[in-house]
């Protein structure tokens, strides 16, 4: 019997990254050091795949 395949962690929505963005900046003071702005790309490249993603959903 041929084993499922395995599935991929379902994303973030668009709302629960967004508001990890918004604690960041919030945090932050308005400023980002080097290690937090690593953090902000990582969450904005995170927000983009989840937007397409809503995007698709609606489609």
């Amino acid at each position: 019997m041929p084993t499922p395949p395995a599935q991929l962690p379902r994303a973030r929505s668009l709302s629960a990254v967004n508001e990890d963005i918004r604690a960041l900046w919030r945090r932050s003071g308005g400023v980002l050091a080097p290690e937090e702005r690593q953090e902000y790309e990582s969450l904005l490249a995170e927000w983009n795949s989840a937007s397409q993603a809503d995007a698709s959903e609606a489609a």
